[in-house]
């Protein structure tokens, strides 16, 4: 844990598979540490790459989120591999999953929320049998720095509560707590695993809503010292997330359509730093200090006018609480949107030609605002 006692800085890799070179890469750019979730290692490329059906139908180290039969051997010898591969470059990990029994990722899962863990308790049994199996294997490599439980849960969608801009959180939560879709009771029997056989790794938990700010305002300390509290920033995410197919109607600072009610709002550094205040609050009312917060994934599609300022206010402020940070992300293959070392400009040819062929693409250096706000204070 006394890896997190000053603040750190670092990225997410969410690649179609184990990319050991970008351990080097990002430790040559300043990165301290890589929050890595591997699931997409258990699909094929033609899914992944080219909109085809999946094939595979399999959920990486779980084997299958319908029903939790023990670790996948050949997916561990891979994800060993690759946490070998970044002790040997320096760099550390937090080890995250994006599916869990009764809960595959979204984007696994026909883009539609997975929310089975929400009704059945079953299912929460099965997930921490899982965390206790992979803490079991993980404990005490040199190169782990965290288990985060799960990403971005949200046990709001099986129960009615999609919009924190309308919808209130107490008036959700007293009808919860206590059931399936009570994010904390999940989070206790969870930890309360692992701890059975891994009684010092950091274990990182994630707030509700998709890791919202909002969500911190039901969000319970754990009883146990080794815990750091995450959440992420997108918002609002209807400038963030635009791309080519939806447009680029908005830039930043700017006004921008949030909510349910499509209620007009003005955003800026002030505006995302009442954003995250929640969690600035909750760390206050219940004495956990800002080394045990960290903003585990933020960004914006780097197309969007305005990004660099964007992310440039995102990391100022997350300084000012001395929180640390992992921007998403760096040289995801999937997808060249949040990819910042390209700066604005479209990917060429030779781009997709290097990651058709599983290679990584050339680096141009080139004026790029936008990864010059990053780098600037990973260089810090």
């Amino acid at each position: 844990m006394k890896y997190w006692d000053e603040q750190r800085k670092g990225t997410n890799f969410m690649n179609s598979t184990s990319l050991p070179q970008n351990y080097e890469a990002a430790k040559e750019q300043g990165i301290e540490f890589v929050r890595l979730a591997p699931d997409k290692w258990s699909k094929n490329r033609d899914f992944l790459f080219n909109d085809k059906a999946d094939t595979r139908n399999a959920d990486f180290l779980i084997g299958s989120s319908d029903q939790y039969k023990g670790i996948v051997e050949e997916d561990f010898v891979r994800l060993k591999a690759d946490l070998d591969a970044a002790e040997a470059k320096g760099m550390k990990v937090v080890v995250t999953v994006l599916s869990l029994p009764g809960d595959r990722w979204r984007q696994f899962n026909g883009n539609k929320n997975d929310d089975r863990i929400w009704n059945d308790l079953e299912y929460q049994n099965q997930a921490t049998e899982f965390w206790k199996d992979l803490a079991t294997r993980l404990k005490g490599h040199p190169a782990v720095i965290g288990y985060n439980l799960i990403n971005e849960p949200h046990p709001e969608t099986a129960t009615g509560f999609n919009d924190f801009w309308t919808q209130d959180y107490t008036n959700w939560y007293t009808k919860v707590e206590h059931t399936a879709a009570d994010l904390n009771a999940l989070y206790d029997s969870i930890v309360k695993g692992i701890r059975t056989v891994d009684s010092t790794t950091p274990i990182i938990v994630d707030s509700g809503l998709y890791a919202t700010p909002w969500a911190f305002k039901y969000l319970k300390p754990m009883d146990d010292p080794n815990v750091l509290y995450a959440f992420h920033m997108y918002e609002p995410y209807e400038m963030t997330s635009q791309n080519k197919k939806k447009g680029f109607t908005y830039s930043y600072p700017g006004t921008v359509k949030v909510g349910n009610n499509q209620t007009e709002k003005e955003f800026n550094r002030q505006a995302l730093e009442q954003f995250v205040e929640p969690v600035a609050k909750w760390a206050s009312d219940h004495g956990v200090p800002a080394n045990r917060i960290i903003a585990s994934e933020f960004g914006t599609n780097r197309m969007v006018q305005g990004a660099d300022q964007y992310m440039a206010d995102l990391i100022s402020i997350f300084n000012e609480y001395g929180w640390h940070w992992a921007f998403y992300a760096f040289r995801e293959d999937t997808w060249d949107g949040m990819d910042y070392e390209l700066g604005s400009v479209k990917p060429d040819w030779k781009y997709w030609d290097a990651i058709e062929k599983g290679k990584l693409p050339a680096r141009v250096k080139a004026h790029n605002p936008i990864w010059n706000a990053i780098q600037e204070d990973l260089k810090k």
